[in-house]
């Protein structure tokens, strides 16, 4: 190998980029025996040394998301590193036994996780491969989520406890609905059911496991406390976990689709990732949203305005009332898991309207918070709908308001040109039908975190009113997934309540 010290340096490097890029998927180790050679071609390819090689090696193995759009050579090669060792533990499957019962200084689960997350969160392709080709992060999720659970269940074909609910379980069990593929589940039913009976009690135990954090009673709610320091390309971030419960009703309501055969609600997880778009975009910008002491007022980061218009099509879920009143009670697992779970196909059709900032100091308000058991509209709220906007008339202020309807499809030539309107509050209305009949919708949408609550009353009169509870979890290929709940109940105790999931009719 000594003819390689003849070798100018620029294609000495070019060489080693080749190699170490040879295969995209794992860490650049077959770049170890060029290393090796010598000194002087260490020397010139060494991380010290040269680490443009080194990010220029990442950004042909991994993604980059929207916290990583002016970095330096020396912050990606040492992301790069950073990667591979969380690569390298997930796939030694080590960690997957280690259940902390809380986040401390030093927790390397927590780490192994949030950076998992965080990858998957930027994914655009490059970043979900290496964890699922190379780690098997599948593996490692089914272990560390279900492994502890599954010979009980094996025996006695039910969770005797409520299941652990922290910021590592919270982390694992998104990452399992990012990761999910339903054909894993196709070859073993006895580990399907399992599962499913697992997942059931996350999904359906409203009570114990609250699906958003914070609460869903304010409409503008104080911060949540528990925010996360995280080191993310060499920088600090605080990130503020989301609750559980969401990935949990998505993962249960997928599997339960793969053993019925009724709703193909897993469609986003065959279609190919467009390279283009993030799917999971305003999921970090969640993360980011809530772990802000000062709430902004628009919807930017965690809400794309437009996203909820259109046909949904779905199922909703409800238990014995019996089996739930006795859950309320202080019931254990075993009573909801007997239980039989009804499920039901609806029809949604929402449309948007929009409150907007026309120009910079623009002071105008948009309604006021209301009642949480009414989507969050105050009561006494008067609504005239008509094809371009919305008139809302706000019984706190007495002022009329006007939402509009969002502008969709081909960019206005003279945009560029156009002030910035900033959309601050988002209204929806709609109608829709079941089994039970048809019925109308009416919601709002939460700033802070993009929390999205519909109100929905059957033309019934003894149908009675319900309020629906959840996250559009997605960009390319979205899911409208929670929690419906009774309105006779006060809102900040426990009440009667199921699940529910809708996929944008194609």
């Amino acid at each position: 190998m000594a003819y390689l010290e003849t070798v100018p340096h620029e294609i000495l490097e070019r060489i080693a980029y080749l190699v170490a890029t040879e295969r995209v998927i794992g860490p650049p180790s077959s770049l170890i025996s060029l290393l090796c050679t010598n000194r002087q071609i260490h020397s010139q390819l060494s991380l010290t040394n040269n680490q443009y090689l080194y990010a220029r090696i990442y950004q042909a193995k991994f993604d980059f998301g929207r916290l990583a759009s002016k970095l330096s050579p020396n912050v990606l090669a040492h992301e790069l590193v950073h990667r591979c060792r969380i690569l390298t533990r997930i796939r030694a499957q080590t960690d997957s036994t280690v259940r902390p019962r809380s986040t401390e200084p030093g927790d390397t689960v927590y780490e192994l996780l949030f950076h998992a997350y965080l990858m998957m969160l930027e994914n655009a392709g490059n970043n979900e491969r290496q964890l699922r080709d190379y780690a098997n992060i599948g593996n490692w999720l089914r272990n560390y989520l279900f492994d502890e659970h599954l010979p009980l269940l094996r025996g006695t074909n039910r969770v005797e406890n409520w299941p652990l609910q922290n910021e590592h379980t919270s982390l694992a069990m998104w990452l399992f609905w990012f990761l999910l593929r339903p054909d894993d589940y196709t070859g073993d039913d006895d580990l399907t059911w399992n599962v499913l009976n697992f997942l059931k009690v996350y999904a359906l135990g409203a009570h114990k496991y609250q699906l958003t954090d914070p609460s869903w009673v304010k409409f503008l709610p104080e911060p949540p406390e528990r925010t996360t320091p995280v080191m993310h390309y060499s920088e600090p971030h605080q990130f503020c976990t989301p609750p559980l419960a969401t990935p949990a009703i998505l993962a249960f309501l997928t599997l339960v689709n793969l053993k019925t055969k009724q709703i193909d609600f897993s469609s986003h997880i065959d279609l190919p990732m467009k390279s283009e778009s993030n799917e999971w975009e305003h999921e970090l910008g969640r993360c980011l949203s809530l772990s802000r002491p000062d709430f902004g007022n628009t919807l930017t980061e965690c809400f794309q305005s437009g996203s909820v218009e259109g046909t949904w099509e779905g199922i909703f879920t409800y238990t014995e009332f019996t089996a739930y009143a006795a859950l309320l009670q202080g019931a254990p697992p075993p009573i909801l898991q007997k239980s039989v779970i009804v499920r039901h196909r609806q029809t949604w059709k929402l449309r948007e309207h929009h409150f907007v900032d026309r120009f910079e100091g623009d002071t105008r308000q948009p309604l006021s918070a209301g009642d949480p058991l009414r989507a969050y509209l105050p009561n006494g709220t008067r609504l005239l709908e008509k094809p371009d906007c919305l008139l809302v008339q706000d019984p706190l202020t007495k002022k009329e308001l006007r939402y509009t309807r969002p502008v969709l499809g081909e960019a206005d030539e003279e945009e560029d040109e156009k002030p910035q309107m900033v959309v601050r509050d988002v209204i929806i209305t709609g109608e829709g039908h079941s089994a039970w009949g048809q019925f109308n919708l009416i919601g709002r949408v939460r700033p802070c975190d993009g929390f999205i609550s519909l109100c929905k009353e059957y033309i019934e009169p003894d149908r009675g009113k319900w309020i629906y509870r959840g996250y559009l979890v997605g960009n390319v290929n979205s899911n409208l997934a929670g929690r419906w709940r009774d309105t006779l109940s006060p809102a900040a105790v426990p009440g009667y309540e199921g699940c529910f999931l809708m996929t944008r009719r194609r």
